[in-house]
């Protein structure tokens, strides 16, 4: 378990939705420009893809330390003399709020597309299939937040 902790999930799960999308789109263009037809469900696969590859890369960032916005929060707080470790966890807190109320409002828009049940117009699947992420990754960025500012804490490096 401890070694899953570790794992660069993101960055994995990241890049084969990153070549799937590339592929189907370059796959599309190609026939499209070669043939009168057009693959319509391309588009629906990329655009939702991409939400999830932005998902992850906000876990990816919070694990690694290196997201802009916290970053740029930090800098903020800093030059006007907080406690570096108060302004840090300020923001912690606050991100973690804003990633709560994202799964929590992702969920009930998967519960509500499951009990609707919506299909995409495209490949005429469960609409949930692709808002599930939401809720998911919003709760694994909780969990890679948590990760980090434990590493922070233990290391001192607030």
């Amino acid at each position: 378990m401890l070694r899953f902790l570790d794992t660069r999930l993101e960055e994995m799960l990241g890049a084969l939705l990153l070549a799937v999308m590339v592929t189907i789109a370059f796959v599309n263009v190609v026939v499209r420009y070669c043939t009168p037809f057009s693959f319509a469900w391309t588009e629906e696969l990329t655009i939702n893809f991409f939400v999830w590859i932005v998902l992850l890369g906000s876990a990816r960032s919070f694990r690694d330390g290196s997201h802009l916005g916290m970053s740029i929060l930090y800098v903020i707080a800093a030059t006007v003399k907080y406690i570096p470790h108060t302004s840090n966890s300020f923001f912690l807190v606050l991100a973690g709020a804003f990633f709560g109320a994202l799964a929590w409002t992702g969920w009930l828009e998967v519960r509500d597309e499951y009990e609707l049940e919506v299909i995409s117009e495209a490949l005429a699947v469960p609409v949930w299939w692709y808002t599930i992420a939401t809720p998911l990754f919003s709760v694994l960025t909780i969990f890679r937040m948590l990760q980090r500012a434990c590493a922070d804490l233990r290391s001192g490096s607030y």
